[in-house]
């Protein structure tokens, strides 16, 4: 199987969307409006004696069509408001939110939050951010580009992205769908360290499940396009090929036997490791010490060929934001240097459980990627299964077969037999076995064939060995 993801970026969508600064936004309240609501909260969190607050107000509104089999099935439009409030009573917590805008409903909604803390133990790590962390300077990350479409131009785009699909080929006998989102959302916070911001953001977004064959010898597979502007995304078109040629690679599919060999992730599932790295070095699973990765700060667990980088501040980006949950600054950095883990992924309070410092990523990480020293320009799919030589290509992983606390990992998984360099015949119902501790070790190879899946960049992962159970 060719990897087809360059042409699936290729011809891009007419969209005929407006720009930021022409476009209605599609809201129903202004950030003006948004900053009274708050700070309304805060004022009266503070009236009714609490030690410190913060309030957070949002909005997100969007537009969902599916399509199946040239047909339209489902039309959902969504509007969402929210006020969370959360109070501190010294060191004791209370959260409340409501849906409700109203002068009545926020002081409620305080005062409830203000009754939680007073019957919530104290826990000495509470707390806001210390103040000196917090971010002043809000960069504009452009990341806000809302889609003037509606459900007629949607529909359209879906049943040309499937109608793509099914005439890629005779073999493409069925289709589990298609569909456009279009979703955006605004949203401003400050509490009483002296915090204040927000931004609006928007994520837009084209997909296709097409089946190849017949009876017992059905293949599935699927390809989307996603991006902050709707002018980026692949073309209907482009995306239905490829999704169509990705199940038709897999007709014919077969067991193997079990054995052990070298194994490549196809770069989505890649993301999917650098995932489990992630979770194993943040903050909850560190000190509740449920974590395979304990005590790795300093320490070697990739090759030395290996860096891991984390930037916050790429424009468009879909894991970019100008500071994170709790209003810290964030800052670009090396996670990972030479193989070396360099840092956590914290929020303060899992910086205080472990006497140490925030690292800006209270509610996740930001735009990180993944590199070797060895990869070369030319390092594509095709260089990748050179480098493989004879083993198995991963595209598709099933079940959650992880365990955070061992490191084990066991999925079940299809792909290909891969002999000499070669893409021999598809594979099917066989499971893929190792400790992600050996795994990350056993990289030999990242790919030039970079793709992104939301705050995650990888190319394609070469392992030196897994165990394979086949039949």
């Amino acid at each position: 199987m060719k990897t087809l993801q360059n042409s699936a970026k290729g011809a891009k969508v007419a969209t005929g969307a407006s720009t930021p600064a022409t476009a209605d936004s599609g809201f129903a309240y202004s950030r003006s409006f948004f900053e009274g609501l708050v700070d309304s909260a805060l004022a009266h969190a503070k009236k009714i004696g609490a030690t410190n607050a913060g309030a957070e107000a949002s909005e997100g509104c969007g537009l969902s069509v599916s399509v199946r089999k040239g047909s339209l099935e489902t039309v959902e439009r969504n509007r969402d408001k929210s006020l969370g409030v959360t109070v501190y009573i010294g060191q004791r917590r209370g959260n409340a939110s409501t849906s409700d805008f109203s002068a009545a409903a926020i002081e409620q909604t305080v005062q409830a939050a203000y009754d939680i803390a007073r019957f919530t133990a104290e826990d000495p790590i509470a707390g806001l951010p210390d103040a000196d962390l917090i971010s002043h300077e809000h960069r504009d990350l452009d990341l806000f580009f809302p889609w003037a479409i509606d459900s007629e131009g949607a529909t359209r785009l879906a049943l040309e992205c499937e109608a793509a699909a099914l005439g890629t080929s005779k073999r493409i006998t069925n289709s589990e769908g298609a569909g456009v989102s279009a979703q955006q959302s605004h949203f401003f916070s400050a509490h009483t360290h002296g915090f204040r911001g927000g931004y609006a953001s928007s994520r837009h977004s084209i997909s296709v499940a097409p089946i190849a064959g017949k009876g017992s010898g059905m293949q599935r597979d699927a390809w989307y396009s996603s991006m902050r502007d709707a002018t980026q995304l692949a073309s209907p078109q482009a995306v239905g090929r490829y999704a169509a040629e990705r199940a038709l690679s897999r007709l014919n599919a077969r067991k193997i036997p079990t054995t052990q060999c070298p194994v490549l992730f196809e770069s989505p599932l890649a993301a999917g490791l650098l995932g489990g790295f992630v979770q194993a070095v943040s903050g909850g699973a560190l000190y509740r010490k449920s974590s395979f990765l304990l005590d790795s700060l300093g320490k070697q667990v990739f090759p030395k060929h290996i860096d891991l980088l984390e930037d916050p501040f790429v424009l468009r980006g879909k894991g970019s934001s100008p500071f994170d949950e709790e209003g810290v600054r964030v800052q670009a950095r090396k996670v990972v240097d030479r193989g070396r883990v360099e840092g956590y992924f914290l929020s303060s309070y899992s910086a205080r459980k472990l006497g140490m410092q925030t690292t800006g990523n209270a509610g996740g990480s930001h735009n990180l990627t993944l590199l070797s020293r060895q990869t070369k320009a030319g390092d594509d799919l095709d260089a990748m299964l050179k480098k493989l030589g004879t083993g198995l290509f991963v595209i598709e992983l099933m079940g959650h077969g992880v365990n955070y606390v061992t490191g084990d990992y066991s999925r079940g998984a299809s792909g290909f037999w891969v002999e000499n360099g070669e893409i021999a015949f598809p594979v099917e119902e066989i499971t893929i076995a190792g400790n992600l501790k050996d795994m990350f070790m056993g990289i030999q190879a990242v790919g030039a064939d970079q793709y992104n899946y939301g705050a995650k960049s990888v190319g394609s992962v070469l392992i030196n060995r897994m165990k394979v159970a086949g039949s």
